[in-house]
């Protein structure tokens, strides 16, 4: 797969990610944040586990303990991203919480620094600047009162940003893509089910209400788009993966006006047009300069 391709697969992943945000949120009025992230996961992780076997088998071992205990850090990651996104959902709309989920353009960068002293190409920032004010245009240029799930979704942020950065480390060294899904999901499963039992009361009526958006977000936003994101982390950056990634913001407000209602504000083209830009920018430039760089053949 070429640089370009994965960040197509990861654009893909993006768009399925905006129409789970309006999942997400209606599923909020039948039953509780953490059953949700639970099931959800919990049919992702077997949704994959079969694909899993499959890789498995075509490599010929097992992954190493090693290994397993990285997927489980990645998983690990990602159930404090989607229960804090989950959490904020319930107080904040879809829109809000696509622009401050995506401030993990931003996060990206600086996790990759601290964790793997990866310094990444200098273009990145300048195009995650970009990505983050069309991300705050997208959603109208006005936070203009902070709300409790305004806050859950900046710690989303956080978290999602370091489940991109550990999913590509971890996926790179060890060549297995579904085995990281898989094992990522059933950790999310495991803790978002184990804190429900404890802290949420839950129905049949309430998994009943809720099995439609249960079933979309599990399958497709998380077996699915999960699983691409992986994949296409094998053959690009981190930080390039987050700038596409980021795109999830555009598709989340555009699917939030469609299904929801909620309008999308003159200075929402604007940001959609400077979100297009950065992925344009962060796909040609450092591809252009590398051209440019290299030495002329001979005649």
């Amino acid at each position: 797969m070429t640089r370009m391709q994965a960040n197509l697969v990861l654009l893909l992943a993006a768009a399925i990610w905006g129409g789970g945000f309006v999942a997400q949120s209606v599923a909020m009025d039948k039953i509780g944040p953490f059953w949700f992230v639970g099931l959800r996961f919990a049919i992702a992780a077997l949704a994959v586990l079969p694909f899993a076997l499959a890789e498995q088998k075509r490599i010929g071992s097992k992954p190493t303990m090693r290994q397993m205990g990285s997927f489980v850090l990645v998983g690990t990651a990602l159930f404090g991203g989607a229960i804090t996104q989950q959490i904020g959902l319930v107080t904040t709309t879809v829109t809000n919480s696509s622009f401050l989920t995506g401030l993990y353009v931003v996060f990206v960068p600086v996790i990759s620094i601290l964790l793997f002293q990866r310094f990444p190409h200098w273009i990145i920032w300048p195009v995650a600047l970009m990505a983050l004010v069309g991300i705050f245009l997208l959603s109208g240029g006005n936070l203009q009162a902070i709300s409790t799930g305004d806050l859950w979704s900046i710690l989303c942020a956080v978290f999602w940003a370091l489940q991109i950065v550990l999913a590509g480390h971890f996926v790179g060294g060890s060549g297995r893509p579904l085995a990281l899904s898989a094992t990522q999901f059933a950790t999310c499963a495991i803790l978002a089910i184990a804190l429900g039992l404890a802290f949420e009361p839950l129905t049949l009526a309430a998994v009943q209400g809720s099995l439609a958006e249960i079933l979309y977000v599990g399958l497709v936003s998380s077996g699915l788009a999960f699983v691409l994101q992986v994949i296409g982390q094998r053959y690009t950056t981190a930080p390039q993966a987050a700038i596409f990634l980021s795109s999830e913001a555009l598709f989340g407000a555009f699917f939030g006006a469609l299904l929801l209602g909620e309008t999308l504000p003159a200075s929402g083209y604007a940001g959609c047009a400077l979100i297009f830009a950065a992925m344009l920018v962060v796909e040609l430039v450092p591809e252009l300069l590398k051209r440019r760089s290299s030495p002329r053949l001979a005649d």
